[in-house]
């Protein structure tokens, strides 16, 4: 099954990690929703980053075992991209052509030889067009707002968790308009 997006490791991060209310909350969605559509994948660099950061370097690292319920659950399902030759000397021509660190251009790449066209990542430029993936922050704001797939979210309150749309992406935009 091919997916259309592609979800860097600070996703699922900000998805176990709550000090961050509102990026929590953003990620929350955006891995369930993942999870249920099967429309989104990550590469075993994902898995290995996500597992490192949970269990070594959080804030408050997860046991053992609870690193192995959140790999089962969350993260196995989406591995889709692993590791090749051909993905190593993709990403050395993406490191070369776009000057990204090796890393981040292996993610880039995995996003790439996924046929995904969306790369949800707030590491990387966003709106940067890498052949047909685009970089998309999920976690970016607007001035009082937030831009994620084409809309524009916005929160009530500084403090807000839940985001609420107040424009879509081909309705005209006035300022607070809210789209019924």
């Amino acid at each position: 099954m091919s997916a259309s997006t592609f979800i860097d490791t600070n996703v699922f991060i900000y998805h176990l990690d709550a000090t961050d209310p509102r990026k929590h909350a953003i990620a929350g969605d955006l891995v369930s929703k993942a999870l249920v559509t099967q429309d989104a994948c990550i590469s075993y660099q994902v898995v290995q980053e996500c597992l490192n950061v949970v269990s070594s370097k959080a804030s408050v690292p997860l046991t053992p075992e609870q690193a192995q319920a959140y790999l089962d659950a969350v993260l196995a399902p989406l591995q889709q991209v692993g590791a090749s030759m051909d993905l190593f000397h993709r990403a050395l021509g993406i490191r070369a052509r776009w000057r990204y660190g090796f890393y981040d251009s292996l993610v880039i790449a995995a996003a790439l030889s996924a046929g995904c066209t969306k790369l949800l990542s707030e590491d990387l430029q966003h709106g940067q067009r890498i052949e047909s993936l685009t970089i998309v922050d999920p976690f970016r704001r607007l001035g009082s707002g937030l831009e994620f797939q084409g809309l524009t979210l916005a929160c009530s309150s500084p403090d807000s968790q839940r985001p609420r749309v107040v424009a879509g992406p081909l309705a005209p935009r006035e300022p607070g308009q809210v789209l019924k």
